[in-house]
This record gives C-alpha cells, sequence and structure tokens, in this order.
C-alpha cells in the first residue's frame, strides 16, 4: 500500500545523455519509465510533494545541474527526448552525485531531514544500479520506500525485475505501479 507518511519524489538520472556503452539498450525502457514519471511529477507536485533530482555529475567536477539538463535538453543526444519530457521546473530540488547512490557523498539526508520527509518514491535509471544503490542507503537511514516498477529501467526486463524482487524482499519496498498502487490523499 502507497506510504501516507510525509514523502518526496527522488527522479534519479533521468537528466542524462545515454551517450554510455549500453546506453541505447537502456533507452526504450527509461522511456517507458519516464512518461510515468512525468504524470507522477505532475500529480504529486499538485499535492505539493517536493520533487528531487537526482544525478550524476559524470565525473565531471566543475559541472552543475543546470549545464546538464542544457546538454540533455538542448544537444542531439539519445537521452533529449527523455530530457525535455522531465525537465525541472524552477521550485525543484537537485542533488549531484558522485557515486551511485544518491546518499553517497551529497546533502541528499540533509535536504529530507529539512524537509521532514519519512517516504522516498523513488524512479529512474538504472533500477539495478543506481536506484538500488540509493534504496539501499535510503533503508540504511530509515526511509519507507516505494519504487513503483512502472517507473525505473534497467537495461533488460530480467535485470529490472530481478532488482525490483530484491529491494520487495530485503528493503521491504512497495514496488507496485503507480498506476495501481497510487490513492490520492
Amino acid at each position: 500500500m502507497y506510504s501516507k507518511k510525509k514523502q518526496a519524489l527522488l527522479i534519479i538520472d533521468m537528466i542524462n545523455d545515454f551517450e554510455f556503452k549500453h546506453g541505447e539498450q537502456l533507452i526504450p525502457y527509461a522511456m517507458r519509465a519516464a512518461h510515468t514519471i512525468k504524470s507522477m511529477k505532475e500529480q504529486l507536485k499538485s499535492e505539493r510533494i517536493p520533487i528531487i533530482y537526482v544525478n550524476d555529475n559524470y565525473g565531471r567536477w566543475q559541472s552543475d545541474f543546470r549545464h546538464i539538463v542544457s546538454h540533455c535538453a538542448e544537444q542531439p543526444v539519445r537521452g533529449q527526448p527523455i530530457a525535455k519530457l522531465l525537465q525541472p521546473e524552477q521550485d525543484d530540488y537537485f542533488i549531484l552525485k558522485p557515486q551511485y547512490s544518491g546518499f553517497f557523498c551529497t546533502p541528499l539526508h540533509l535536504l529530507l531531514d529539512h524537509l521532514s520527509i519519512q517516504s522516498l518514491i523513488l524512479t529512474g535509471v538504472s533500477a539495478d544500479m543506481c536506484v538500488q544503490f540509493t534504496a539501499n542507503d535510503g533503508y540504511m537511514r530509515g526511509y519507507d520506500l516505494h519504487i513503483p516498477a512502472d517507473a525505473v529501467a534497467s537495461q533488460t526486463n530480467s535485470r529490472n525485475d530481478h532488482a525490483l524482487e530484491l529491494m520487495k524482499h530485503v528493503l521491504k519496498a512497495d514496488i507496485s505501479q503507480w498506476s495501481s498502487s497510487y490513492t490520492s490523499k
């Protein structure tokens, strides 16, 4: 069942050029998830739920989030349609991460504490990497987790399903699809 605790939506690594080794393989799955995430974001934003983009810095220590958004949305890269679909709004939050987890060496936990968040809705790519590492760290910090199966993507369906099942059983995450699990407060 969907958590009624104070929550935040995390959009993990969806502002991405997908110009990496397996990016072409990931993009169709990511695009499907992006459409769900867009609907989620619109609905949750109308309920004043914080939206937090958690993104790789791609090893570029002098990058900033606005530059990453600009690069992904304005350049002819694989991820351009997704970046345009999910472009952040002025009141959205963002965290740049140096590794897989959104918590590792970032101020994410401080931001969530400041916002009095108790429950995380994790979305994005890849379910078997960055989403899972962020979920692990969120679970260790005591957050309730909802990881909608239709809002995460991996390079293959089997990898995605495996990661979701692991997060369901080990991290006690609700993995029900957004479209079938969400009910308004």
